[in-house]
């Protein structure tokens, strides 16, 4: 008997998987030291895990923070993993340092009032 752990994933253990990752976007575009195209790519990853965890929380848990365009989050992960042809270095880049961090304080807002 098989059983698939992401059906058994809380929302708090999905929130905690937007904010890691949102740290650790942080983290990459403010290391200077780190290659243009490797930030790229860890990036657009982490963006995939973002819109991953995002598209599975209930409704009830994103309406509290309805300043973020959560469909879009979700969207943009879809985007990344099916269009990744058509997803510009000025879309990522631009989403990591203007959307991650204002995703990331409502990440946290919601995970401080999980269980």
């Amino acid at each position: 008997m098989s059983h698939d752990p992401t059906t058994r994933r809380l929302v708090a253990d999905r929130l905690d998987d937007v904010i890691d990752a949102c740290e650790a976007i942080g983290r990459y575009v403010g290391d200077a030291r780190l290659p243009e195209d490797l930030v790229h790519d860890a990036v657009r990853m982490r963006l995939v895990e973002i819109g991953e965890a995002v598209r599975v929380l209930p409704s009830t848990v994103t309406a509290s923070e309805p300043e973020i365009p959560w469909a879009r989050v979700a969207d943009l992960g879809e985007r990344l993993t099916r269009r990744y042809f058509d997803t510009t270095r000025a879309v990522v880049f631009g989403t990591a340092r203007t959307d991650v961090p204002s995703l990331a304080e409502a990440a946290r807002r919601l995970r401080a009032s999980c269980p």
